[in-house]
């Protein structure tokens, strides 16, 4: 089966559906999720969602938790990939690219540095009495 070939978003409906899957994964236990964004620095992508996973299992449960937000809001898939063991899980929606990682995989890659000239986005509800980092 081919991946769908999704029609490019607005910058304003990328960062939508990134905080949506930040807040999808956040929602199924993931640590430390970051949204950044890389319009401009990257020829891939506008954003890049990290996560950390604590198991095999809860990665892949929360990269369909991703999925089906994002189709939910009536985007589409382009691909899912991860490595044999799960250790790094990649949902990309062409302008939005989620990465699941466990935290050894995380480390060793180290996304946030690669990355670190991106906006980091503030993407956790807001909640009475409660920060928005």
């Amino acid at each position: 089966m081919t991946p769908a070939n999704p029609e490019p978003v607005s910058s304003t409906d990328a960062r939508r559906i990134a905080v949506t899957m930040a807040r999808a994964v956040a929602d199924s236990k993931c640590d430390d999720v970051m949204v950044i964004d890389v319009t401009g620095l990257s020829q891939l992508t506008d954003y890049i969602v990290l996560a950390s996973g604590t198991s095999d299992r809860q990665m892949r449960s929360a990269a369909q938790d991703a999925e089906d937000a994002v189709k939910d809001l009536g985007e589409s898939i382009f691909g899912v990939t991860s490595d044999t063991g799960a250790h790094w899980i990649v949902v990309d929606l062409v302008d939005v690219v989620l990465h699941l990682f466990d935290p050894a995989a995380r480390a060793h890659y180290d996304l946030e540095s690669l990355w670190g000239d991106g906006e980091r986005v503030k993407w956790r509800r807001e909640e009475a009495g409660a920060d928005d980092a």
